[in-house]
């Protein structure tokens, strides 16, 4: 049978394409070899690392520690059973929402492995053998990534683990080294930290998260460097080893890590190796990734796009979403209004990070006066109520044209506050709208009243 849309992968960007398609009217189908639909942002990325953040923040008692001391917490002895069992009930409901939202629209499954034999033609081989051959008049590639597995790291699921095999711990480690200070390993990272499961943090580099304001992450690092975590900076990793009792990295300047378990999360890669795209000569790069025509998200073959990880940064299920049904839209030739210049990016660390806009450094960069405003959520009686000493926003403003430019936020509630100040910059807005508007109080986003008189207060009146 043939379909106007065939979508590989039904991740964020592929259900989203699929679901815009069949809005249009047009036939779909969507395919997957993993067993239930999702991808993996529903199995074992996005949402799992973030149902497991939360569970942890609940069980652990952590958000009320600034009131009843470190030592406070909600249960005892939390197992992984605690864990998973919340994980399970949140994954099933993603699935049963994903189906529902299929089956109103229309759009067609299957459970295979894809593979081009034609510029308008794939082959489907089915777990149990079974061979199919579908036409398409266009296809979007939204196979997602999996993590990097270097062949001299001993993985074993017992000392060492990728960052999928997580999800799967018989038991919590009672020391853990984390390799790679990216936004994977930085999430599990923290995430251990906060169940007080002592962590070291390795990275080669000499920064961390090199995308977001560096005042930001200098006191993200400071935080989790005031609570006990361990952090090598600039240390690139010499060897891993996996003995019966413990598991030892050997950084290159000599020294040694041994804990009970290793996390190595340096990096994805591109799904694509059995996709046959040497067939509709698509090339991808040495992780996996696709090349793309940032505006329509079209790939070299004029009616096969790509969307999601598998096309690099930001690899975030939010913009995937947006790549996917943009993708969709050019596909069947609906035209589309240009995209905000700017998107947020969120880290659902402990604490959160989310930021938008231009860093300190970016704007710098791009000459012309600019004026910051901060305030610290110990400023705000809601922080107060919370028993919140730490975090804080940080707003740029142009002093020419009063304009907001950026905002960037840690502590927490980052990634739900961050939306304001992505509205206030996407609509041109200045520090005139936070001194002249009335915020919720007490509430946390207050934060911006106080952010913008604080910058107020140096630039003075239009």
């Amino acid at each position: 049978m043939d379909y106007d849309m065939l979508v590989i992968g039904s991740g964020p960007s592929g259900r989203r394409a699929a679901v815009q398609s069949a809005k249009l009217g047009k036939s779909v189908l969507v395919v997957d070899r993993g067993r239930r639909l999702g991808g993996v942002s529903v199995h074992t990325g996005t949402i799992p690392s973030k149902t497991l953040r939360e569970t942890v923040l609940n069980l652990s008692g952590w958000r009320e520690r600034g009131f009843y001391g470190r030592g406070y917490r909600v249960k005892q002895d939390i197992s992984v059973g605690d864990l998973i069992q919340r994980l399970h009930k949140t994954l099933d409901h993603e699935v049963e929402v994903l189906q529902h939202q299929f089956m109103r629209n229309m759009v067609k499954s299957a459970r295979a492995a894809v593979k081009f034999i034609g510029l308008n033609k794939v082959s489907l081989t089915a777990d149990n053998g079974d061979y199919s051959e579908v036409g398409f008049a266009n296809a979007l590639i939204a196979v997602g990534t999996r993590p990097h597995r270097p062949r001299d790291v001993p993985f074993d699921k017992t000392r060492v683990f990728d960052s999928d095999e997580m999800l799967e711990l018989e038991r919590l480690p009672r020391t853990l080294t984390v390799i790679g200070g990216g936004v994977i390993g930085v999430e599990y990272a923290t995430i251990f930290s906060a169940l007080d499961v002592p962590v070291t943090l390795v990275e080669p580099r000499n920064t961390i998260l090199d995308f977001v304001d560096r005042e930001i992450v200098d006191d993200f690092i400071h935080q989790m460097r005031d609570r006990g975590m361990t952090i090598r900076l600039g240390s690139a990793v010499k060897e891993i080893a996996s003995k019966p009792d413990h598991a030892e990295v050997t950084l290159a300047d000599g020294r040694t890590i041994r804990s009970e378990m290793v996390l190595y999360a340096a990096g994805r890669t591109g799904n694509v190796g059995a996709l046959g795209l040497d067939v509709v000569g698509i090339e991808a790069d040495s992780r996996g990734r696709i090349k793309v025509d940032p505006q329509t998200f079209r790939t070299s073959a004029p009616n096969i796009y790509a969307a999601g990880d598998v096309i690099g940064f930001p690899s975030l299920a939010s913009t995937s979403m947006e790549q996917g049904r943009v993708a969709a839209c050019h596909a069947f030739g609906v035209p589309l209004p240009p995209p905000p210049e700017t998107f947020p990016y969120g880290i659902y660390a402990v604490p959160e990070i989310s930021t938008v806009g231009q860093s300190e450094e970016q704007v710098r960069e791009n000459g012309g006066a600019y004026e910051v405003g901060v305030a610290r959520f110990r400023e705000t009686s809601r922080g107060h109520i919370m028993g919140v000493d730490t975090g804080f926003l940080k707003l740029l403003f142009s002093i020419e044209t009063r304009r907001l430019l950026g905002a960037h936020i840690v502590g927490e509630g980052a990634t739900e506050l961050i939306h304001i100040g992505q509205a206030v910059i996407n609509l041109g807005g200045t520090v005139d709208f936070f001194v002249n508007n009335t915020f919720n109080y007490p509430t946390l986003a207050e934060a911006y009243k106080i952010a913008g008189l604080d910058a107020w207060n140096r630039m003075g009146r239009a």
